[in-house]
This record gives C-alpha cells, sequence and structure tokens, in this order.
C-alpha cells in the first residue's frame, strides 16, 4: 500500500477524532505547526528513522518538543512512530489540512507576482478567484517572480489563470508562429 493511501487513512481518523472532539480547529493549527517544523528542517526525519532511536526515545524526543499539543494529536503521531511511519508525517498533516479546507469552503493557491502584494491585493484576488474554482476564499501564498514581467498568474490545484506580462507575450507569439506556418 502506498504511503499516500496511509497517510489519507490517518488524516481522515484523525479527522473524524477531531470532529467527535470538536478539537478540529485545533488539531489543524497543530498539524500546520508540525508540518513547518518537518518542512523547514530535513534532518528530523532522516533522525526520527534513525535505526539506532528505540521507538520510545523517538516518542520522547516528539512528546517534549510538542508539549502543548493535543493528546489526540500526539497519540497519532506516537502510533504512527510505533509503525515506523514517520515520514509519512508531513503528508498526514497535508491531507488533514486539505480535509479542513474543504470543510470550510477554502482551497490553497499560489500566486506569483513582480512585487509582493498587500492583504489587500490579495484579498481581491481571493474574493475574484474564489468562485471560479467553487470555493467561498483562497489561502493564498505569494511568490514573488520577477520574470513574469508584471501583472499576476494564479495557481489553484491544477487549474492556472494567467493574466501576467509574459504569459500574454507568449500567447502572442505561439498566435503569430501558428498564422506563419498556415501560409
Amino acid at each position: 500500500m502506498s504511503d499516500t493511501i496511509i497517510a489519507k487513512r490517518y488524516a481522515t481518523a484523525l479527522f473524524q477524532l477531531g470532529q467527535e472532539k470538536l478539537k478540529l480547529d485545533q488539531i489543524e493549527t497543530e498539524l500546520r505547526t508540525l508540518r513547518e517544523i518537518f518542512l523547514s528542517n530535513e534532518e528530523l526525519v532522516k533522525f526520527l528513522k534513525h535505526p539506532r532511536l528505540t521507538a520510545g526515545q523517538k516518542k520522547q524526543l516528539l512528546s517534549d518538543t510538542l508539549k502543548g499539543f493535543s493528546k489526540e494529536t500526539l497519540n497519532t503521531l506516537m502510533l504512527l512512530i510505533d509503525r515506523h511511519r514517520e515520514e509519512i508525517i508531513p503528508e498526514m498533516a497535508d491531507h488533514f489540512i486539505l480535509k479542513m479546507n474543504d470543510v470550510k469552503g477554502i482551497a490553497d493557491a499560489t500566486v506569483y507576482s513582480v512585487n509582493p502584494l498587500s492583504e489587500v491585493e490579495k484579498q481581491r484576488i481571493s474574493e475574484t478567484f474564489a468562485p471560479k474554482v467553487g470555493k467561498q476564499s483562497l489561502n493564498l501564498t505569494n511568490i514573488v517572480e520577477p520574470s513574469i514581467l508584471g501583472g499576476i498568474r494564479l495557481r489553484v490545484g491544477n487549474r492556472i489563470f494567467d493574466g501576467s506580462v509574459s504569459g500574454k507575450l507568449n500567447r502572442i507569439e505561439r498566435q503569430l508562429v501558428s498564422t506563419n506556418n498556415r501560409r
């Protein structure tokens, strides 16, 4: 069974537990924090997978590090350690966050712009594009990309909305090339 399927199952189980205990928002916050810790520190996964560390040592490390976390989140992490599935923790967190976003009508999106966007600009982009993808709002991550020359490029899941100057120039170029090839 693939790690993705296993991560989804753990995320679903933790989501259901969070619903029962009315702790979904708390668990989401914890998993967002945990995901950031894992993504910013690649050595952590290598450390947790080290064969000389016992499961007890790994559990102690996580318990000490994540003291303020809910027992539901900690117990899920301990279960993953017991089953030697430490490497799926970030992916499990991603699946949980996606489930939460679906419930809230939110989609994660990346917006590329020449300059950093203000909060007002992000809000306008969210209000404009969220209905186009069937969501109530977008959780935007802004990436400064000088190569787009101007405008914005928005990626929501596997959909791309390209209103950048470089994108328009590329479309014009393709049109001109296809027109010249017909002659």
